[in-house]
C-alpha cells in the first residue's frame, strides 16, 4: 500500500510504502461496529442509580380507605404504579457494561479500519511532527499550512511541547501508536501517522 508523504506545506512530495498486513486488509463493518461499540461501552462509569420502593421519600399513610370510594384499591404512594413511586427493578449504580474483545479481534478490527482510511485517502505520512515551543498558535498555524482542520496524529512518542500545543485543539488530538483507538480513528477526518508509527504499527498489529 502506498502513502502520500506530506512536508510541512502539506504538499505530497512522494510516497511511503506501508505493509499491506496493517494497510491492505478487507473492510469488515461488522467486525469495526463491534469494537466501536465496546470501546463506548467500557468507557462507561455507571454510576447511574434509581431507588426502588423502600428508597423513595414517601408516607406509608393509605392513601384512602380500601372499599367505598369507587377508586382502584391502593397501599401508599410509593407504589412502582404511581407517579413518583419507586421503580421496580431499579438501575444500581454499580452496574457493568463492559463488553470483552480478545486481541485478536480488537487487532484485526484496527487494521480493517487503517485499510479503509488508506483506501478513501484520509491517511497520510509525514517524517515527524515536533514543535520549537509548547505554543497553540503554532500548532494550529502548521496544520492549517497543511490544510488539515480534523486530524488525529499518531506518532512513536508524544513531544511534551507537541501535546501541550494541541490539548486545546477542539479536532486534533496527539497519541502515541499504542494508544490508538477504533473510535478516535474513524471520528476525525484525516490520520497523520509518522514514519516511526508506522513501523510500531507493523510490529504491533502485523
Amino acid at each position: 500500500m502506498e502513502l502520500k508523504l506530506l512536508n510541512d506545506q502539506g504538499q505530497s512530495s512522494a510516497t511511503v510504502t506501508a505493509p499491506d498486513t496493517v494497510f491492505g486488509r478487507e473492510y469488515n463493518e461488522a467486525l469495526i461496529h463491534q469494537i466501536v461499540v465496546a470501546y463506548q461501552a467500557n468507557a462507561r462509569s455507571g454510576n447511574r442509580a434509581q431507588k426502588d420502593r423502600e428508597q423513595v421519600k414517601h408516607t406509608t399513610k393509605k392513601p384512602w380507605r380500601q372499599k367505598g370510594t369507587g377508586r382502584a384499591r391502593a397501599g401508599m404512594s410509593s407504589s412502582p404504579l404511581w407517579r413518583g413511586g419507586g421503580r421496580t427493578f431499579p438501575n444500581s449504580p454499580d452496574e457493568n457494561f463492559s463488553q470483552k474483545v480478545n486481541k485478536k479481534m480488537h487487532r484485526a478490527g484496527i487494521r480493517s479500519i487503517l485499510s479503509q482510511l488508506a483506501r478513501e485517502d484520509r491517511i497520510s505520512i509525514v517524517d515527524g511532527f515536533t514543535l520549537a515551543e509548547p505554543k497553540t498558535k503554532l500548532a494550529a498555524d502548521k496544520l492549517k499550512a497543511m490544510g488539515l482542520e480534523s486530524v488525529l496524529i499518531i506518532t512513536d512518542s508524544v513531544d511534551e511541547n507537541l501535546y501541550l500545543a494541541t490539548r486545546n485543539l477542539p479536532n486534533v488530538a496527539v497519541v502515541e501508536t499504542r494508544y490508538a483507538d477504533p473510535l478516535s480513528l474513524i471520528h476525525y477526518k484525516n490520520v497523520l501517522i509518522t514514519k516511526n508509527a508506522i513501523a510500531q504499527f507493523e510490529e504491533l498489529l502485523g
